[in-house]
This record gives C-alpha cells, structure tokens and sequence, in this order.
C-alpha cells in the first residue's frame, strides 16, 4: 500500500532521537521501552520466556475489569506533530482493537505523575486498529508537542508508535549566535535529494553520531558521470563559520569529495554560491572545515563526488536578525496556548 506523505517527516518519538517511554500502567508481557526502537519489530517463533512468547513490543495483560491501558511517551524531538503509527506488526490474536493518542506541551522535566494531573489534548480519536498491520492516522493539531500518550481499548499488544512530524526548537535552550544551523533538531529539514536507494537523506543530520552505517545516507552505485547531491533548508537563516562531514562508518563506499554551497533563494537561477570547495575526503572519518563566514544563507547543498554515504552533515554559525526573528516566530506561533506548567521544582 502507498504510504501516507507525512511518513517521510522524521520520527519525533524515536529513541535514535533522543525519546523515552516514561511511564506505562502495565506492560507484564513485554516492555514499553519496545515501542519506540528505530528498527521494524522482529518475530521469533516458539521463543518463551517464563511469561509466555517473547514479542518485540509493548504488551499488557488480559483485563478482567473494566478499563484500558496507556503508555506516556516523551517526544526526542518535540515539534509539530503530522501523522502517528500505531503499529501492531505479528501481534494477531492479541492486539488491542482500538486506539487514541494524546499529545501535550510541557515546559521543564515532570514526573509522570505531574503529567497525570495536566490537561492533556486529543490529536487521534478512539479509532479501530487492525492486527499484524502498520495503523495510520494524519493529525491536523498544529500545536508543538512535547509528549504524547497512547491508549489502548481495552489490552493487548503494540509493536512500535511512530510519532511522525517538524520538530520545533525551544530559542530559550540555544544560543542562537553559535549552533548547528543544519541540524533537524533545530528545526533544518532535508528538501531534496539525486537519491535515497539504501537509506535517508535526513539521517545526515539527526541528533548525536551515527553508530552504524545504516543511520547515514548511502546512494546507490553510479553508472554515469554525474554526482549525488542533497540540499537541506536551515534551521532559519544564518552566517556559517564550520561545517563538518562526516564518512564515519563508511570505508569502501564513502565519497572521494565533497562540496558545499548556499543560498537565500534556492529557485532562482544562478543564486547558488560556494560555502566549501571540492574538497577530497577519507573514509571512515569526521572531517571539519572552517568556512569564509560572509555570506549568509539559508539552504545549504551538499555535492558528493560521484557517489556513496555520508553520516552526518553539520553547519555551526549565528543566526542573522531576520533569522532570528523567523526562528522565534515559529516556536512562538506553534506554542500559542499549547503549553502547560509541570511543579516550579522542575524548571
């Protein structure tokens, strides 16, 4: 089946990102640290622990009572939230037979506790699930989220909760005259790409450092004489002053160079000009360049010659004053009377 577009934006829940499950009511068959690993549920067949099959997922008990169950995650990245994935992947006799998800902005660290007493928003209604299948539901609520809670009617089994969207970065936590412009944490956002064959472009700047080659982009083999390229929109505009490449991980398929540019008008012809030139790498290493910082910009393109995987893309510099104005804007447009208070102990 085609799979809805809003699947594309990043994985805000996702551990690689940084999310954490922080609370579940009941999870004696499986642990609800399961629902939000990166990587597709996986199935074993006749692999009993001493509480039964052993499943790659989230799984409570049978009720005998009325009730249902829940589990509270907290977003790695909080942002504006377009479409979650409650996927139920070989959980068939088990699996629960509805669904709702609720989201909320909370400002500091709370307990789980503190966020119980909150008033908490309604971003997927209860909706029937269907069993050993990936359960898709867009989401129209426009506000900054910082967790969400899935419940489920009455019991039973998940596998993994993709919670897909922008993430929106709080100007309160940076110091916007020196931070990754590119980062997607920070609110960049790959745009386009020559080519996604074995993994995505927007892995090249996701939180922390990849640990394998799977979670760097990686093109296919090129039979031409052409060259794979990315561009990515920034965070918000700036004046870059480093720029890091890096081909961790990557030793018989990394590029051979690389080259940077920028613009502020990426649809006009000839806008285009050079941040970093071509520039010859190595693999299986984190390569950093100073760069001329005159210039400001806010779409970066990253030119790789003529092929392979890159890790991780990084642009440090400062925020010009429209951009920063741009930047706060978006956090403060997304927050408008989204954001609930946990106790002054956790600010």
């Amino acid at each position: 089946m085609d799979r809805p577009e809003w699947t594309r934006e990043p994985d805000l829940a996702s551990r690689r990102a940084g999310g954490g499950v922080v609370w579940a009511n009941d999870e004696l068959f499986a642990e609800r640290e399961n629902l939000i690993k990166p990587a597709p549920a996986e199935f074993r067949p006749y692999s009993f622990g001493h509480k039964g099959q052993i499943y790659d997922g989230w799984e409570t008990r049978r009720r005998r009572e009325p009730g249902h169950d829940q589990a509270v995650v907290r977003l790695g990245l909080p942002g504006v939230v377009s479409g979650v994935i409650v996927d139920t992947a070989f959980f068939t006799g088990n699996y629960p037979p509805f669904a709702s998800v609720e989201a909320i902005a909370v400002a500091g660290y709370p307990s789980p506790e503190e966020l119980a007493a909150l008033e908490w928003t309604t971003i997927v209604p209860r909706s029937p699930l269907a069993g050993d299948s990936e359960n898709f539901f867009a989401v129209a609520d426009r506000h900054r989220f910082t967790h969400v809670r899935l419940t489920i009617y009455p019991d039973g089994g998940v596998a993994r909760f993709r919670v897909h969207g922008t993430p929106v970065a709080d100007p309160r936590l940076l110091d916007l005259a020196s931070f990754d412009l590119a980062a997607l944490e920070n609110g960049a956002r790959v745009v386009a790409a020559s080519n996604m064959f074995y993994s995505a472009p927007s892995n090249l700047i996701s939180p922390g450092s990849a640990t394998v080659m799977g979670e760097g982009w990686e093109t296919a083999r090129r039979r031409d004489d052409g060259n794979d390229w990315v561009v990515v929109e920034l965070a918000a505009e700036g004046v870059p002053r480093l720029a890091e490449l890096d081909t961790s991980h990557f030793k018989g398929n990394a590029p051979g160079w690389a080259s940077l540019s920028g613009t502020t008008d990426p649809d006009a012809p000839g806008a285009w000009f050079e941040v970093l030139p071509r520039t010859r790498l190595q693999p299986d290493t984190r390569h950093r360049f100073p760069v001329d910082p005159g210039r400001a910009l806010t779409h970066l393109r990253l030119d790789i010659f003529p092929d392979g995987g890159m890790a991780r893309l990084r642009l440090h510099g400062g925020l010009t004053g429209p951009g920063r104005a741009a930047f706060s804007a978006r956090f403060e447009a997304s927050s408008a009377s989204s954001v609930s208070s946990a106790s002054s102990t956790d600010r």
